[in-house]
């Protein structure tokens, strides 16, 4: 039964699916922003792989087709740049500097504080692109000779906490702009925080969805000199 489950797409993104909209309603129920969906899915999918004995590349095979679905809706974060087009043309300037502020504040604050904490090189390139999206932090990462594995789950990570707390930081702040808050949330949590700054507002959703793209080229290029600090 279990060699089944494990050869078959759909036992695969059924089970996703299903924890997901679980995982949805219990944060709805209890209004916990540490009960995020995409966090409290992860840990249970990773729960329930381990007790039935289902391997992840079984798992991850399955789920191929479903992956596949990820350009798609990559490429519908357009929608709202299209629909916010003068807001961004008249506040380029001011998003432009936001995301390049932001990404040299990431870079040489990871970058510091690996050299702090005597972290070796190949680690430490790996953890540099945290705050951008993993279609551009991986394969920067490997390329300079970082494990593509501890950048994903950084990556990841970055995008959670940003999705969980960055509406708590605009407050702590007192960011009340949308264009500043779109671009501090796309800067810093990419993808996954672009969805909490949707939801945020269409102008907030647009500038964040702008800011990540931007940080994400950033990234690539500025990343090869941040390397040869380790």
């Amino acid at each position: 039964m279990l060699d089944f489950l494990a050869s078959s797409s759909f036992f695969a993104i059924a089970l996703t699916l299903l924890i997901w909209r679980l995982a949805n309603v219990l944060q709805k129920k209890t209004g916990s922003m540490l009960l995020h969906p995409i966090l409290v899915s992860v840990a249970a999918i990773i729960l329930i792989l381990l007790a039935s004995g289902i391997p992840n590349s079984a798992y991850q095979q399955g789920m191929k087709p479903f992956s596949w679905l990820m350009t798609p809706a990559t490429v519908c974060l357009a929608v709202p740049l299209y629909e916010q087009i003068r807001v961004l043309k008249k506040n380029l300037p001011a998003i432009l500097t936001g995301v390049l502020c932001g990404t040299l504040a990431s870079l040489f604050c990871v970058g510091g504080l690996c050299l702090l904490f005597g972290l070796d090189r190949t680690l430490s390139v790996s953890l540099l692109p945290k705050s951008v999206t993993t279609a551009i932090g991986a394969p920067v990462s490997e390329a300079l000779g970082g494990l593509g594995a501890v950048t994903v789950t950084a990556i990841i990570a970055t995008g959670i906490l940003g999705n969980m707390f960055c509406q708590a930081a605009c407050r702590l702040f007192r960011i009340h702009d949308p264009i500043a808050q779109g671009t501090a949330i796309g800067t810093s949590s990419h993808v996954i925080g672009t969805t909490k700054a949707n939801e945020l507002g269409a102008v907030q959703g647009a500038v964040s969805s702008l800011s990540l793209v931007i940080a994400g080229v950033l990234t690539a290029f500025l990343m090869p000199l941040m390397a040869t600090l380790f």
